[in-house]
């Protein structure tokens, strides 16, 4: 079986604006604070991309910060996998929970120029997700 890599890590913040501030005074990180439209995320650089935002070095994960909405969210990371609803299937069998994406419980969220997403939880209760890659063209 292949191994799929962790591509991406989210962490919750009460406050995003001085959560941004904290990260890029502490560790160099950029912030780009996105719009009500994608739920005021912010996307987090921790690692030079590209022109399409991939990683340029191998080996290293880029993030963002979600909102804070309950005492029990914990910083999460997300799985790179070929087929989600493959894997959606092997979280089950493994003994785990595919909560799904936001819009529609049970399937992934299409995140437009990223790909589909979906959370889970594993068999210790820990949340984590999964992302299928969108296909990026050629240049």
């Amino acid at each position: 079986m292949a191994m799929n890599p962790v591509v991406h890590f989210e962490m919750p913040a009460e406050d995003k604006g001085r959560m941004r501030k904290f990260y890029e005074s502490a560790f160099g990180w950029e912030t780009t604070q996105l719009g009500p439209e994608m739920g005021d995320y912010v996307i987090v650089t921790t690692a030079e991309t590209d022109a399409d935002r991939m990683i340029k070095e191998p080996g290293r994960i880029n993030g963002g910060f979600f909102g804070k909405t309950k005492p029990d969210q914990y910083t999460r990371i997300t799985i790179a996998v070929d087929d989600i609803r493959d894997a959606m299937k092997k979280v089950v069998a493994a003994g785990g929970q595919v909560i799904g994406g936001m819009q529609k419980p049970g399937e992934p969220d299409e995140i437009p120029g990223v790909g589909l997403y979906a959370t889970f939880v594993d068999t210790e209760g820990n949340y984590a997700s999964m992302l299928q890659p969108s296909p990026r063209m050629s240049k």
